[in-house]
């Protein structure tokens, strides 16, 4: 039996609405990839990738198999081949027990003679990390089948792109607000035609959010130096300097908002898209004017519950770093104007903006390229059932 809400209920936009709406979003792909071509780095303006592990030395695996010697802080380990050795305790920040899986750093040919010839380097955590990401994938593909295969994939396709294009880039010292909006504009092309498919439902999804990004990396720009958002609070600003002197810690900043956005704004857009041609589908009479309020109804619910969960998503992640500045006796206006945060509230101000605005200037475009008012045989447009009348009815204070 057919879903009464399908794709495909609000039919077909009109030829020239289409056509328009193709022209746009090919020219802004082509931009896109005329700034991909300009701002791909030089090999030789990328700086080298740091060794990972000092010369003379390697990592190997091990496991704890008991307490640390009271006297030395030794840990007795066992490695992969059941040789037992020794390890220098990590110190109380990190607590070891019987069985946890460590990855060390064998410093024996470096060491002096008497030294414990494991350092610790990190918990083994691939395990975890993998039965975490089969079962996300399990329930994706379960309650989304093919629309969430697609959309993993997509998320993989983001991931090459950062990795090939955005962090080199950035590190060559390529100019941050291009880079930004190339990358963004790049990833939302792929991620929302894989997951959503070819049609107009999801290329008014696409307009929507490229305009949004584009609101947000100007505002980004704006706040990033009316602030004096330098991106040196934290401890990546002291490494970057000395392994990449190319690259510029302001812009990375810069850029960091203008991706932090990119996520939601593909939610939203998507959703009020949807939510027009639904509401087309279920009214077919209702004018374009009817269907923006209505549509705006929802997307101000959306905004009501987005504007917060992007708020709450920094403070989870930021948990101990708030903790901090709450321990310092100072006021909270001086707290959250501070160097440490100062520039996740940026962050998050710009995001929570650009997402605000994306949604009316989604909803209007959906608006204009779904499908006009169905019109009887005499050119008057058809009534709407009785049994459904606050559907046509615009909502009061809305």
């Amino acid at each position: 039996m057919a879903h009464p809400h399908s794709h495909g209920s609000a039919g077909l936009a009109a030829p020239r609405t289409t056509f328009l709406l193709v022209v746009t979003l090919v020219s802004a792909l082509l931009l896109t990839l005329v700034g991909l071509w300009l701002l791909w780095p030089n090999g030789g303006d990328v700086p080298d990738r740091v060794p990972a592990r000092a010369e003379g030395t390697s990592f190997v695996d091990v496991t704890v198999t008991g307490p640390a010697d009271p006297a030395t802080g030794s840990i007795p380990v066992e490695l992969a081949d059941g040789e037992q050795s020794r390890m220098q305790s990590p110190g109380p920040s990190v607590p070891l027990a019987d069985g946890d899986r460590i990855t060390a750093v064998d410093i024996s040919q470096v060491s002096q003679p008497g030294v414990d010839p494991l350092v610790f380097m990190d918990y083994q955590r691939d395990l975890p990390i993998a039965l975490l990401a089969i079962v996300y994938a399990a329930v994706v593909l379960l309650v989304a089948r093919w629309r969430g295969l697609a959309a993993m994939a997509g998320l993989g396709l983001a991931f090459v792109v950062l990795l090939t294009f955005t962090m080199p880039a950035l590190l060559a010292g390529e100019s941050a607000i291009g880079v930004a909006l190339v990358t963004s504009s790049l990833v939302m092309f792929v991620t929302l035609y894989l997951a959503h498919g070819f049609s107009a439902r999801t290329s008014t999804a696409l307009l929507g959010t490229l305009v949004g990004l584009a609101l947000t990396a100007g505002i980004a720009a704006w706040a990033s130096g009316a602030a004096q958002i330098t991106g040196t609070t934290d401890e990546a600003s002291s490494f970057l300097p000395s392994s990449a002197p190319g690259a510029d810690l302001r812009g990375i900043a810069l850029c960091g908002i203008v991706l932090a956005g990119m996520g939601v704004l593909n939610d939203v857009t998507i959703t009020q898209a949807s939510a027009v041609w639904e509401l087309r589908g279920v009214a077919p009479s209702a004018s374009r004017a009817e269907l923006f309020t209505r549509a705006m109804r929802i997307g101000r619910d959306h905004i009501a519950s987005t504007v917060y969960t992007i708020a709450f998503a920094y403070v989870g992640a930021s948990l101990p770093l708030l903790m901090m500045v709450w321990l310092v006796d100072q006021s909270p206006a001086t707290a959250l104007t501070s160097g440490e945060i100062a520039e996740e509230v940026v962050r998050t101000l710009v995001g929570s903006i650009g997402l605000v605005l994306a949604i009316p200037v989604t909803t209007a475009i959906a608006t204009l390229v779904v499908p006009g008012p169905t019109t009887g045989p005499a050119g008057s447009t058809t009534s709407e059932p009785a049994s459904d009348p606050e559907l046509m009815s615009p909502v009061s204070g809305a």
